[in-house]
């Protein structure tokens, strides 16, 4: 029998988080099979230079005993997406396939182009493919809301499931949304703010929908946790948040999830780390 514990946590930036040795602390209270990050807001060799003082190379891995995998944006300190993993992958790759690239009509915004910014990684294992993922953010005025419900959220679906088709999907990551009224401490103030629309919520419907399973809510139905507090007002100490982190998992996967936490004891970024354990 083998098992994976899988982690997945937006650090709000690697370099911030290495600088404080909380990411280092938990990388070595935890030791995850696999850990996937997102918002690193980095390029490997500068997560390299801070959390080991390496040279920059990029063959070298950051954490020892890990193989380390990035998506870095092009956009200097912005997005971006990493996966470290003790056992190596039969393969990796970064953002979507070709065919989603060229069958939406994706454009650059105010903010940049959503497919440079490094808000997909994927790894392929002998059971599962495992993919990370950053989704664009509505932004407090909605003006990514559209991209969200048009683009990205239907391109994001349509690469799981064409995946899916080879075997097994686990997907993670910071999706930026909450899901339904027991995932955030004050869902009728917020019915209209980014995060909570009925846009955001229906693009997580879908994949539940599509037979994803949404680890936590399946194993803890009625449980009020929270992955996400806002820096301000003392909301991480109110316990004022949303949860907007998750582990969707395939259908054929349901047998083998043994485990879903969310470990909101853990500090360092304004997100907390989630994980799944799956036995095989």
């Amino acid at each position: 029998m083998s098992s994976y514990n899988i982690y997945s946590w937006n650090v709000n930036g690697i370099r911030a988080a290495a600088r404080k040795g909380v990411f280092q602390k938990f990388v070595e209270a935890k030791s995850p099979d696999i850990l996937c990050i997102q918002e690193t807001k980095a390029k490997q060799e500068q997560a390299q230079l801070c959390l080991q003082g390496l040279e920059p190379d990029e063959d070298s891995i950051i954490i020892p005993g890990y193989q380390a995998i990035w998506n870095s944006a092009k956009r200097p300190g912005y997005s971006g997406t990493a996966i470290f993993t003790k056992t190596a992958p039969l393969q990796s790759f970064a953002g979507f396939t070709d065919d989603i690239n060229i069958s939406y009509p994706w454009h650059e915004d105010n903010y940049g182009d959503p497919l440079s910014e490094g808000r997909v990684l994927t790894a392929e294992y002998p059971e599962f493919f495992l993919v990370t993922v950053y989704t664009p953010n509505s932004k407090p005025d909605l003006s990514r809301l559209k991209l969200r419900e048009l683009l990205w959220d239907p391109a994001f679906l349509r690469f799981l499931q064409e995946l899916e088709k080879e075997k097994p999907v686990v997907v993670c990551g910071d999706f930026n949304a909450a899901h339904t009224e027991i995932d955030l401490a004050r869902p009728k103030e917020n019915e209209k703010n980014a995060g909570y629309t009925k846009e955001e919520r229906q693009g997580i419907t879908n994949l539940i929908n599509a037979g994803f399973i949404d680890t936590f809510r399946f194993l803890r139905p009625d449980e009020k946790k929270y992955t996400w507090w806002s820096f301000r007002a003392g909301a991480r100490a109110k316990n004022i948040g949303w949860r907007i982190d998750y582990f969707f998992i395939s259908k054929a996967l349901e047998k083998n999830l043994k485990s879903a936490e969310i470990h909101n004891d853990i500090t360092g970024s304004d997100h907390c780390p989630v994980s799944i354990c799956l036995e095989f």
